[in-house]
């Protein structure tokens, strides 16, 4: 997804996915608000109030949750399309029918007048120095978002929470183990999730691909481990500081953590990697001689500069950006790029990241500035992502070298329609590297009509992510599966 016309990588939501102009977080966070202002007494602007965003990249629900205890406003906020809910809003005040509602965890804060009939507030959002008309309107009950392939219980296998120590790092994760039902020894796989902070589902624009792809290998008979990463629900650990290399050594510790499960076959342990995943599971695969195969899906087989020229591009022009400004905002991202892979110290980076920016808010027009909006506050915004260790490792790294090493058999699949990482690239230097290497078993394979989240679109844009009900197509699916059954010896 975009921010503003400007594209930036996200350590790590979606995943080799763009910084999202109205939240730059894909989890949920408790519920925690309080307001300075008292209830009015004869308004009553309690319940939920439902807007529509417009942005680059698409349109955008927003959800407030209104309430109040002892006359004391509090709320929350809600972004349906990517999955977020329960966000705090720190600042809730009622006044003369103003409403100020603060969500200072993203950076933003709505302002908006209630109407006579106190049934809409209109108003504007501001967020990272832009602002955008919203219109909240008051519903009875918010709409629900329908995601038909999750699975719910009872389920015909085992669930168990766990919990394994990466002593290395000095961590402990927490994760959800499923074993199909009977004796045993099971095959077994780990999985690895996309860019950004996820949980254990890989939960993003309100749909867990991880808990629907967990479900159907362990009806297959595949015992699944899934976790949470560093810092994010039940693991320990920093998320900013980590790169995907030490995220690999979370990995390798999850395997040796079924190594020592009696219901797990030692010699048939795989790994699944989403996008980064993809880049993950063939560093831990030449780490680790207990790795049975490898399948990667939407892994990445050019370095992460290249990666990001690539989105911008495609992306870019599926949202009707013209070539110019797709040219001009490449231009930027190489001079960011180059800062960031050459100097060492963070305040010189730092300093030289923010003349960057300057030099380009100077070089647009009028109209330009006013839809890019305030530059320091931009700046201030962003300027860390730029700063954190994993960008500078994704920028750098090339999967090839470590692909010529890989002996195991992969499985690497891409959607025809994705254009965070483009099949045609991507599937082609994977292949080359594996065939480099001598690879005697591997299978490349693009599905059609499929996006980066493996769901049936109509045109791969990031923007449609959240609008499609289904979570991961059942071609996808059953392409993990055979295959792996497959390279198991247990297909019929």
């Amino acid at each position: 997804m975009e921010l503003k016309d400007i594209v930036l990588i996200k350590k790590r939501k979606g995943y080799l996915v763009f910084l999202c102009l109205i939240l730059i977080v894909l989890m949920s966070w408790s519920f925690i608000s309080s307001s300075q202002e008292q209830l009015s007494a004869s308004i009553n602007i309690e319940g939920i109030w439902e807007g529509k965003l417009i942005v680059p990249g698409g349109e955008l629900k927003i959800v407030f949750n209104i309430s109040s205890e002892n006359d004391i406003l509090t709320a929350t906020m809600d972004s349906p399309n990517q999955g977020v809910t329960g966000i705090p809003v720190e600042k809730v005040n009622f006044s003369n029918h103003k409403v100020v509602l603060e969500v200072k965890l993203i950076l933003g804060v709505f302002e908006g007048e209630l109407n006579k009939d106190s049934m809409q507030i209109e108003g504007e959002w501001r967020q990272g120095g832009s602002s955008f008309p919203l219109f909240l309107k008051k519903v009875e009950k918010k709409v629900e978002i329908v995601r038909p392939q999750e699975p719910t219980p009872p389920f015909p296998y085992q669930v168990e929470e766990v919990f394994f120590e990466n002593h290395q790092a000095k961590i402990k994760l927490a994760g959800t183990l499923t074993l199909p039902e009977g004796k045993g020894p099971f095959p077994a796989v780990v999985l690895i999730s996309g860019s950004g902070p996820q949980d254990r589902d890989e939960t993003v624009f309100g749909h867990r691909p991880f808990l629907v792809l967990a479900d159907y290998l362990t009806r297959l008979g595949i015992a699944v481990l899934r976790f949470d990463d560093r810092g994010v629900g039940k693991s320990q650990g920093d998320f900013s500081t980590a790169t995907s290399k030490d995220f690999s050594s979370d990995v390798l510790t999850g395997i040796e953590f079924l190594k020592q499960r009696e219901e797990i076959n030692n010699h048939q342990i795989g790994l699944i990697g989403h996008s980064e995943g993809g880049i993950i599971a063939p560093m831990v695969a030449v780490q680790s001689a207990d790795v049975a195969f490898i399948v990667l899906m939407a892994g990445t087989g050019l370095t992460g500069e290249e990666i990001i020229y690539l989105q911008q591009t495609l992306i870019s022009r599926a949202e009707g950006v013209s070539e110019e400004k797709i040219k001009r905002d490449r231009q930027y991202n190489e001079k960011i790029f180059s800062v960031i892979k050459s100097e060492q110290d963070n305040k010189i980076k730092e300093e030289k990241i923010l003349q960057i920016m300057t030099d380009y808010w100077e070089d647009l027009s009028a109209e330009e500035k006013t839809k890019f909006g305030d530059l320091e506050v931009y700046s201030k915004s962003q300027v860390g992502s730029f700063l954190s260790p994993w960008l500078r490792f994704f920028l750098i790294y090339d999967p090839k070298p470590t692909l010529n090493q890989v002996k195991c058999p992969v499985l690497a699949i891409n959607g025809e329609l994705d254009l965070q990482v483009p099949p045609k690239e991507n599937l082609s230097a994977i292949e080359e590297a594996l065939k480099k290497g001598q690879n005697k078993n591997y299978t490349i394979q693009e599905l059609p009509n499929l996006n980066h989240l493996f769901q049936t679109a109509q045109t791969g844009s990031p923007s449609e992510y959240g609008k499609i009900e289904e979570t991961i197509s059942p071609l996808a699916l059953k392409t993990i599966g055979d295959w792996i059954l497959k390279i198991l010896g247990l297909s019929n």
